[in-house]
């Protein structure tokens, strides 16, 4: 059982909308995505089952289609437009990312879907909102992410080197978190009311809230904040928080020990790792057992308060140098001090902690006869149960299945 079991969305295949509508299915909800005939662009989008290009073999539609059905419409003519309606009326949610105009144009859009179905929740998600003055512009994941502001705060101390681009649809899987959201909280306000609403989800918005400081930074103080390795971006640069293992692999250490009992297991961990002797900053860390909590106001107030914040940093990334990445991340959390290592892609599926939480999931393909390896659902919830239920389907699987009970 899913947590939106008994739930059924209408999506409009498109790339603003693959995202949002993966983990509404993902989560028990029924979505069938609506294709044009000859199938959704994202079908042809690569890398493809060892290389061989077909609307069935393309990684980004099983990735992103998972738990859906299919069904192929063509809403460019009037009987595909009238079965259109009809999956709405009985379905109740819609989620598309069409072009501002265009639904309105060929006379299914929420004013007219609506009639049909006056508690009806219509979700769009579109470059910059439905109206204003720049909701006619388009854009890419790229663009999205560098005019919104992530792109900015990405990337290396080093600034003579280009920022980065956060891979993997960022930009697109951000809206689709906000459209998510969104929905969730007008069907859970239509269940009490019996009133639906339309939701426009501006893609640009979307990634703009989500810069963490950069936005607020200048909106509210006027400061422009820098990207920094593996930290936030800030006004003023601060501490590198990257830490070279002994087996060339990184660890980020994020926040350094700030509280006594993380300053006395790092002193302690030195002795039994014999490193104390050569760590001449020991008589700070057992300083810092005389702070109930160091917080940045407090460095700034005092300086020593500083040094023994910088003692501890420093003796995190002496023990890091000393030990494989999986070595250290595993002292440092049993110890209370939150630190990641930094994994390849090919080495996600594999970390035990992943795999603990049931990250990776087989997903059969019985047209192919084998079983893929899936990234599983990105969140956990106990009271929320979510899973892959099937593979992403194919170009129109159920079309004469749902269309029949339409």
């Amino acid at each position: 059982m899913g947590a939106l079991d008994g739930i059924k969305i209408i999506e409009l295949s498109s790339d603003g909308t693959a995202f949002a509508g993966k983990l509404l299915a993902d989560m028990g909800a029924d979505v069938i995505v609506v294709e044009p005939p000859g199938g959704s662009a994202q079908r042809r989008y690569g890398p493809f089952l060892d290389d061989v290009v077909g609307p069935e073999r393309s990684l980004h539609w099983w990735h992103y289609n998972t738990s859906k059905r299919s069904v192929v419409l063509d809403l460019n003519d009037e009987i595909g437009q009238d079965q259109f309606r009809s999956l709405v009326a009985e379905a109740g949610v819609v989620l598309e990312g069409e072009a501002p105009g265009r639904l309105e144009a060929l006379g299914i859009d929420y004013e007219e879907l609506r009639a049909g179905r006056p508690d009806l929740v219509h979700c769009s998600i579109t470059p910059f909102g439905r109206t204003g003055p720049r909701c006619d512009e388009q854009m890419t994941d790229l663009t999205m992410l560098a005019g919104g502001g992530p792109v900015w705060s990405c990337g290396y101390d080093d600034h003579e080197i280009p920022p980065v681009r956060g891979g993997g649809n960022q930009g697109y899987q951000t809206g689709g978190v906000w459209a998510v959201i969104s929905m969730l909280a007008a069907v859970l306000h239509r269940q009490r009311t019996d009133v639906g609403q339309h939701i426009d989800v501006s893609n640009h918005a979307a990634v703009n809230v989500t810069t963490e400081f950069a936005s607020y930074s200048w909106l509210v103080a006027a400061t422009e904040v820098q990207r920094q390795t593996g930290r936030h971006a800030a006004a003023r640069p601060t501490q590198p928080t990257q830490a070279l293992c002994a087996d060339g692999r990184y660890l980020n250490t994020g926040v350094p020990p700030r509280r006594p009992a993380e300053f006395k297991a790092l002193s302690e961990w030195l002795g039994e790792l014999g490193l104390d002797r050569e760590f001449p900053l020991r008589l700070l860390l057992e300083m810092g057992g005389q702070y109930e909590h160091i917080g940045m106001a407090e460095i700034e107030e005092d300086p020593m308060i500083g040094e023994v914040f910088g003692a501890g940093r420093e003796a995190v990334m002496l023990i890091a140098s000393r030990l494989s990445a999986y070595e250290a991340f595993i002292g440092f959390q049993t110890r209370g001090i939150p630190v990641g290592a930094i994994n390849a892609p090919e080495d996600v599926i594999s970390d035990p902690h992943f795999m603990a939480r049931g990250f990776a999931i087989e997903i059969e393909h019985e047209d192919l006869g084998r079983s893929f390896t899936y990234p599983g659902v990105p969140i956990k919830m106990n009271g929320s149960p979510s899973s892959i239920s099937r593979r992403a389907p194919h170009v129109g699987e159920h079309t004469d299945e749902i269309m029949g009970d339409s």
